[in-house]
């Protein structure tokens, strides 16, 4: 069997998704509520995954990357978008409330301390909240590394993936006018957020498509269209953390601060050729990390689906679990 197929099966096969054994709706105020589901074994590790975009959602095939005999996996679904309600709400929703709402998850299942799983968003977030609650995490598994830098977001949304993809650029670009597409994500706020239903669906699917069609490496350049509602959600909270610098204090904080989990272990999986947020804000992170590995994944995007990187997080959990079980 070729390597291919050998990564393909790594993810497939080895740890099927298993039914949840706990699902809820959690109040974590201002008028928000989350849904959390905790699958796995009960007295496993217990390990939280941040999903990505901000506004991508959860979901089942998320479960795949844990040995469901020994571990206890958390999921949940951001502020504003999967299963958590109000939808698509930007009100009180910050990077800083969602540090709390993992906060009040890790009370409400009673667990003194976790493996912190994400990747892209997700990385983001799980750094921060690391970087906040630096005693409750026993782990770091990052996956295509977004430090919320005003560097990456240009190399995104100023022109320079579209570069790479002139095409599929010129079509993300063509909904907005000349004099506007200096600063795309400002002119895509104006209609993400102007009230009228239809225009904010409409944009909602140009963004996402723009993403979506860069996220593997064998990508042709287009995407299936999402569903109006999911790619309006996911654009406006993407496109409301994107405007906001992801609402950090300054530019590179999360760089400034990786002193405070310096002695945090982690695994950092990045693809060679990802689009969306290139290596090399892996290897900077790294840089910073003593007790971080870096995993640089030959022929692999972003897409946390690929098959190399989706091996390599397979392998990267069952050597955590090796090294923490008795």
């Amino acid at each position: 069997m070729d390597k291919y197929s050998d990564q393909k099966r790594a993810v497939h096969y080895l740890y099927p998704p298993v039914d949840t054994f706990d699902q809820r709706m959690l109040e974590v105020g201002q008028g928000h509520k989350i849904y959390v589901e905790q699958s796995g074994n009960p007295r496993g590790i217990p390990v939280v995954v941040c999903h990505g975009g901000p506004g991508g959602g959860s979901s089942p095939a998320m479960r795949r990357y844990f040995d469901p005999k020994v571990y206890r996996v958390i999921l949940f679904d951001q502020r504003g978008c999967g299963r958590s309600v109000p939808h698509a709400s930007c009100k009180e929703n910050t990077t800083w409330h969602l540090v709390a709402d993992m906060e009040k998850i890790r009370q409400q299942l009673e667990i003194e301390s976790w493996l912190v799983f994400g990747g892209s968003w997700g990385a983001t977030l799980s750094l921060i909240y690391a970087q906040t609650h630096p005693e409750r995490v026993k782990h770091l598994i990052l996956r295509g590394v977004f430090l919320m830098t005003k560097s990456e977001l240009d190399w995104f949304y100023g022109g320079g993936a579209g570069r790479f993809w002139p095409e599929t650029w010129a079509k993300f670009t063509s909904l907005i006018p000349d004099r506007e597409r200096g600063d795309l994500i400002s002119a895509y706020n104006k209609r993400l957020f102007s009230g009228d239903k239809a225009e904010e669906v409409r944009h909602g699917k140009a963004w996402s498509a723009w993403e979506n069609a860069l996220a593997s490496i064998h990508s042709n350049g287009t995407s299936v269209e999402s569903p109006g509602d999911y790619a309006r959600a996911f654009a406006r909270l993407e496109n409301h953390y994107f405007i906001n610098g992801g609402f950090l204090d300054f530019d590179g904080q999360i760089l400034a601060n990786m002193g405070r989990i310096s002695h945090i272990p982690g695994v950092i999986v990045q693809g060679r050729y990802d689009m969306i947020c290139p290596p090399s804000s892996a290897w900077k992170l790294n840089e910073l990390w003593p007790n971080a590995e870096l995993i640089m994944v030959r022929n692999a995007g972003h897409a946390l689906s690929e098959p190399g990187i989706s091996a390599e997080l397979v392998q990267a959990m069952d050597r955590i679990a090796e090294d923490m079980l008795p």
